[in-house]
């Protein structure tokens, strides 16, 4: 799955590419800007894999593209600061990360193209007037992860005996957002009870967070769909095992 999603990307990324009217010109080294709201340790894995399949085309960092790496550092407010200083170098490209990263990079600009990986819901968040026909300058793919948030939540009450209460960790800004929307009822439809708590997902955030959730009696941990929770996800694992609470979340 994760193979896939790199190569729909690098599809994307490279008809961006090639559509410039820059692509004509031979020898030329593209720029291409890397916009991330988390940070680049908690998306190494994914850039490396990315890199390392536009390495097999011949697309070689140094060689005919170069970085501009931006991480917003689990901050998303400096996601807009971020996305205008890609677009004042002159970026050939901006590749930006889950939905958050992309809304950004649109407002920032018309004209440089922009590849969506991983946005949750394009449509909904406003990034693409359809799936069909996106129009604008982004193009890329979307995970449509929030929408596997119910069945999420049946597959951990099938796993979990006798499971009734559920500890959320969802990020502030989560609490009106559409993923919510949907996980409310489908709890109540499930007959569980979902204890909302309110993350920061950085250490001391999922630490408390954890302990918020062991103090209200849960018996199994999820994680909203989230950039920043994926780049915290190893630190998650090992609070779930530590505090020995089941948990299912987006890998």
């Amino acid at each position: 799955m994760r193979k896939n999603v790199i190569r729909l990307a690098l599809c994307a990324m490279l008809f961006a590419l090639c559509s410039s009217a820059d692509a004509q010109q031979a020898g030329k080294v593209f720029r291409i800007g890397f916009l991330d709201s988390s940070t680049a340790s908690g998306s190494a894995v994914l850039t490396e894999a990315f890199w390392q399949e536009l390495r097999k085309l011949g697309w070689i960092e140094g060689k005919n593209f170069t970085v501009e790496y931006r991480f917003a550092e689990q901050k998303r407010e400096r996601l807009p600061e971020l996305a205008a200083e890609l677009v004042r170098l002159k970026v050939d490209l901006i590749v930006a990360t889950g939905t958050p990263a992309p809304l950004a990079a649109k407002k920032a600009t018309n004209a440089i193209p922009i590849v969506m990986t991983n946005a949750g819901d394009p449509v909904a968040s406003g990034l693409v007037a359809s799936l069909a026909r996106p129009g604008g300058n982004i193009t890329g793919l979307a995970s449509l992860g929030p929408e596997l948030n119910t069945k999420r939540l049946e597959i951990l009450k099938d796993a979990v005996p006798n499971l009734a209460r559920v500890g959320l960790l969802r990020s502030p800004e989560a609490s009106a957002g559409p993923q919510m929307k949907e996980l409310r009822p489908a709890a109540l439809a499930l007959k569980l009870k979902l204890e909302e708590i309110e993350t920061q997902p950085d250490a001391k955030g999922l630490v408390s967070a954890f302990l918020t959730a062991k103090q209200k009696g849960v018996n199994a941990i999820m994680t909203t769909v989230s950039p920043r929770f994926f780049a915290a996800r190893k630190r998650i694992v090992e609070l779930a095992g530590k505090h020995r609470l089941p948990a299912i979340y987006v890998q």
